[in-house]
C-alpha cells in the first residue's frame, strides 16, 4: 500500500514488507518534490547557502542593467511585432502603453523557463471524436 494515498500497486518482492513506499501515480514525484525543497530551504538558511545565495542575487542584478535598446535587439528584431505587441497590450489594459514597458514585460517573459521537458501530450488530438 501507498503511505500517503493507501491505495495497492505492484512493487519487486525485495520490498515485501515495507511500509514506507510511495505509489508511481503522482505520490512518489510529490514526495521527492517536498524533499527537495525541504533541502533546499534548509541550505539556503545556513550560513554557507546566504552567502552563496548573496552571490547569486547580485549576478541577477547585473544582468538586468542593460539598456533598452540592447533589450529590444535581443528579445525582437521586427519592430512591426513590437508595435503590434504594444498596440495589443494597450487595448486589453485600455490605456497607452510606452515601448520601454513593453520591452521590460517581454524581458520578463522571456527569462522564465519552460515547465515542459519533454515532448507535449494532448489526449484529444490522438483519438478521434467518436472514441474513448
Amino acid at each position: 500500500r501507498c503511505r500517503h494515498c493507501r491505495i495497492f500497486f505492484l512493487t519487486h518482492p525485495r520490498n515485501a514488507g515495507r511500509r514506507d513506499l510511495r505509489c508511481p501515480f503522482g505520490c512518489r514525484q510529490a514526495h521527492r518534490k517536498e524533499s527537495s525543497i525541504k533541502r533546499s530551504v534548509e541550505y539556503y538558511r545556513s550560513k554557507e547557502g546566504k552567502v552563496k545565495k548573496k552571490a547569486l542575487n547580485e549576478l541577477r542584478g547585473n544582468s538586468s542593467s542593460q539598456s533598452s535598446e540592447d533589450s529590444n535587439s535581443k528579445i525582437v528584431h521586427d519592430e512591426v511585432t513590437l508595435h503590434y505587441i504594444q498596440t495589443l497590450t494597450g487595448l486589453i489594459e485600455g490605456r497607452w502603453v510606452s515601448m520601454e514597458e513593453v520591452l521590460a514585460m517581454l524581458k520578463n517573459i522571456l527569462r522564465q523557463h519552460s515547465m515542459v521537458k519533454g515532448k507535449r501530450f494532448v489526449y484529444a488530438f490522438q483519438y478521434s471524436r467518436g472514441g474513448p
